[in-house]
């Protein structure tokens, strides 16, 4: 399939926005991720002795938490600075791009890929590559977020709308071409397309409970698409989407002082 400049511009967009952001992703996103970590060794069959491949490692929750089951763990991410994060903490992890592993045919009892189909502009592409290198018989799990958020995802954004923040020029757009439902049946159906045998997708919902100035902090330090628009406006605007933060964010205040925000995702396996 010819790659069109949108692809293109996606994919360049993705790398810049994580270029340099390892160490702010892991005190505030970072935590949000893992919740569905042990859903997805699950949906992945992944136990002692199992060989498997961890895809967007990020800074590698999914690694050490099926190196914590007695599985032998690879590990790859497309930015320097998440793979140097992931082997601090012990993971054996190389950089590489999807959609080209650099590994051979059928290596692999289990791949995993935690939220990393949002970042690719190729997704169907990307998931013909991690299902190449599954043995026969070997399971592939996937996260993406849902289509229809949770209301907790949606804090930022809203706090960005009532500020006024205007959006910047050259936002990562996936081509419409590579897009799919986010749904469970639309995230299903991409596992069989990419050829995968009995796949099957579940919502996952949960409250993630971060503090105040935790979940501020990556969008302030530019972490994500939300964090794209607050870092772009002038300082009045960005100030004012922090005001419009704590005026919202008021809502999802527990009685500790902490948020406790709505999050809803999409989980999908399949086998080879």
């Amino acid at each position: 399939m010819t790659i069109t400049d949108a692809t293109k511009a996606f994919d360049a967009s993705e790398r810049a926005m994580w270029a340099g952001r390892a160490q702010v992703y892991a005190g505030s996103f970072a935590p949000l991720c893992a919740h569905t970590v042990e859903a997805l060794l699950d949906a992945a069959g992944v136990g002692e002795g199992s060989y498997v491949l961890d895809a967007g490692t990020g800074t590698g929750a999914a690694a050490l938490a099926a190196q914590r089951r007695g599985a032998r763990v690879r590990a790859v991410d497309a930015d320097a600075g998440m793979v140097a994060a992931a082997r601090g903490r012990g993971v054996g992890a190389e950089i590489a791009v999807l959609p080209e592993l650099p590994f051979p045919d059928g290596g692999f009892d289990a791949v995993v890929g935690n939220f990393v189909l949002n970042h690719v502009g190729r997704p169907r592409t990307a998931l013909a590559e991690l299902r190449r290198v599954l043995r026969p018989g070997g399971r592939l799990a996937v996260t993406v977020w849902r289509g229809r958020r949770g209301a907790g995802q949606e804090l930022l954004g809203r706090a960005c709308e009532a500020a006024g923040a205007v959006p910047p020029a050259g936002l990562p757009r996936l081509d419409p071409v590579e897009d799919f439902a986010r749904t469970a049946e639309g995230l299903a159906g991409l596992l069989s397309e990419a050829g995968l045998a009995g796949t099957a997708a579940v919502e996952v919902e949960w409250d993630h409970r971060a503090g105040v100035e935790e979940w501020w902090s990556a969008a302030a330090g530019g972490v994500a698409t939300v964090g794209l628009v607050v870092t772009s406006q002038e300082p009045e605007t960005a100030a004012r989407i922090r005001r419009e933060y704590e005026r919202l964010g008021t809502d999802f205040l527990g009685a500790d002082g902490r948020l406790v925000l709505p999050h809803a995702a999409l989980l999908a396996h399949g086998t080879v």
